[in-house]
C-alpha cells in the first residue's frame, strides 16, 4: 500500500511545501492539510502502518525523524528539536514511542 492510496497527492505536495524550512513543521497544521485529519480511524492506522518502518508497532524517535520522507523522498527529515517536539506531544503514555493509539489521537487533536 502506498500512502497516495489514502491522500492525494496534490494534499502532501501542498502539506510538504508548508514546511520546507528548518523549525517549520507543525504536526496539526501538516495533518489538516495533508487530509489526515478527516480520515477514518481505520485508515489513519493504515497511514501508521507505513510510518513504522521497523514494523514494530511503534513509531519511535528514529522513524520520527524521517516523517516527511514518507510522503516524499525528496522531502527534509526533521530537525532534532522538531523530532522530539513531535514525540512529545504523541507518547502520551511516557514510553518514548509512539503507538497507533496514540497516532489517532494526535492525527485528530
Amino acid at each position: 500500500m502506498a500512502i497516495t492510496d489514502i491522500l492525494s497527492a496534490k494534499d502532501i505536495e501542498s502539506a510538504l511545501s508548508s514546511c520546507q524550512a528548518d523549525d517549520s513543521f507543525n504536526y496539526k497544521s501538516f495533518f489538516s492539510t495533508v487530509g489526515l485529519s478527516s480520515k477514518t480511524p481505520d485508515q489513519i492506522k493504515k497511514i501508521f502502518g507505513i510510518l513504522d518502518q521497523d514494523k514494530s508497532g511503534f513509531i519511535e524517535e528514529d522513524e520520527l525523524q524521517l516523517f516527511l520522507k514518507n510522503f516524499s523522498s525528496s522531502a527534509r527529515v526533521l530537525t532534532s528539536a522538531e523530532t522530539k517536539a513531535f514525540l512529545a506531544a504523541g507518547d502520551t503514555d511516557g514510553d518514548g514511542k509512539i503507538g497507533v493509539e496514540e497516532f489517532q489521537s494526535l492525527v485528530k487533536a
